[in-house]
This record gives C-alpha cells, structure tokens and sequence, in this order.
C-alpha cells in the first residue's frame, strides 16, 4: 500500500490514517507531497490520477486510490478486520462511526481559527465564542466516551475515532484553550503514543513551510 500525505506539521486529514497504518503496524509507502504549492495538484494525481487530487490518499495493492481520510480509515477496517479499528461490540462501533463523522462534517469554527500547526505555539488566541462553542462539544464527546468504555482512549484501546480527533489534540497543543482535567488528559495520552510521537518528530523535521500558516493576526 501507498500513502499519499500533506506536510505532517499542517495536513490534519494526513495524519489520521498514517496514525492508524503506523499503530496497528500496517506495512505502507509514505509518499510525502508539499502543500500550498502550484504543483501540488499535479503531484498528487501523478501518483492517483483517478481521484480529486488531494491527501490524504491511499493506493492499495492493486492501484485502487481511496481518498479521504474516513473513507481510508473504513476502508482499513474492512481489509484487516483482525485488528479492531473500530470496536467489536455493536453499539459503541455505532457511537464511534457518530462521533468520527462528527469530526469528519463539523466543527468548522475550531478549523478556522485554530488550525494545525505542530510546531507553532499561539497559546490563548483565537477562542471565539463559536471555537469555545465546538470546544465545549468536544469535550462532552470525549467525556462521555471515555466514562462509557473506561478509557485510556475513546473506546478503550486506540482505534479509529482516537485517531480522528488527535489533530485536535495538536491543536489543542498549540492554542493551548482551557481544558477540564479529563480532556487535558485525554489530549496528554494521545500526544504520548508512539505513533503520534514519531508524526510530530517528523513535522518538526520539516523545513517547508506555509507561510500564512505561520502567522497568527
């Protein structure tokens, strides 16, 4: 398989299905393509010349791309159901595909205006009422599955819901927003997995940049 991704300190979509290839030791290619460049487009459908020209990507064994990152994440549940992606038991694999497509569709306030940049640091800023709004959400979510299903992660062990929502946990990081205890920890247990680690290693690696990105009005 073949993984087509964004720049690791900016690319969130990227990120969730690289976490879940690299945690359940899933044997891909990294094919890293700059973002916010004029021959982005074009490098990306050199590689996929059947999707819409955008990461993430994945291209499987038999050329076949699959684009987006929860169509990806599906698409690794189905193909290597001995790991458990998505949890074994009915209703939470229900509440888990809820809250995944949650991330997936919502919270546009928190993407606006606190977007992912691992190695910027802009504590404080930008809490609008709407981002403080999608905040407050995500901390019910979490909150609620991790009462549920007893924790470390959402449903127990890391699966694919944990890795929608650790690009929050990078831009919670960065924006450093007030947090109840429960969510400060969450995000403390996402940053320390090892999968997450070496993705954040790597961004700080990175010497592209985008520049507008890195300024925060």
């Amino acid at each position: 398989m073949k993984l087509l991704i964004g720049d690791k300190n900016y690319s969130s979509w990227s990120m969730r299905p690289w976490l879940l290839l690299k945690h359940f030791g899933l044997p891909f290619d990294e094919v890293l393509i700059h973002l916010n460049e004029p021959g982005t487009t074009a490098a990306i459908l050199a590689h996929a010349p059947a999707g819409p020209g955008k990461v993430p990507c994945l291209i499987d064994d038999a050329g076949q791309p699959v684009w987006d990152s929860l169509a990806i994440a599906e698409t690794l549940a189905e193909r290597f159901p001995q790991h458990a992606l998505w949890p074994r038991d009915a209703a939470a694999r229900a509440l888990a595909r809820s809250v995944s497509a949650e991330m997936h569709s919502g919270f546009g306030e928190l993407r606006s205006n606190m977007w992912m940049n691992i190695r910027a640091s802009f504590p404080g800023k930008n809490a609008t009422p709407g981002v403080l709004a999608d905040i407050a959400r995500i901390e019910t979510i979490w909150r609620e599955c991790l009462s549920a299903h007893g924790g470390p992660f959402l449903f127990g062990e890391f699966g694919i819901a944990d890795a929608m929502y650790a690009p929050v946990a990078m831009r919670f990081n960065t924006w450093q927003p007030a947090l109840s205890e429960t969510a400060s920890a969450y995000v403390e247990r996402i940053t320390a997995l090892p999968a997450v680690q070496a993705w954040i290693d790597a961004s700080r690696r990175e010497t592209h940049a985008i520049a507008y990105q890195d300024v925060c009005p």
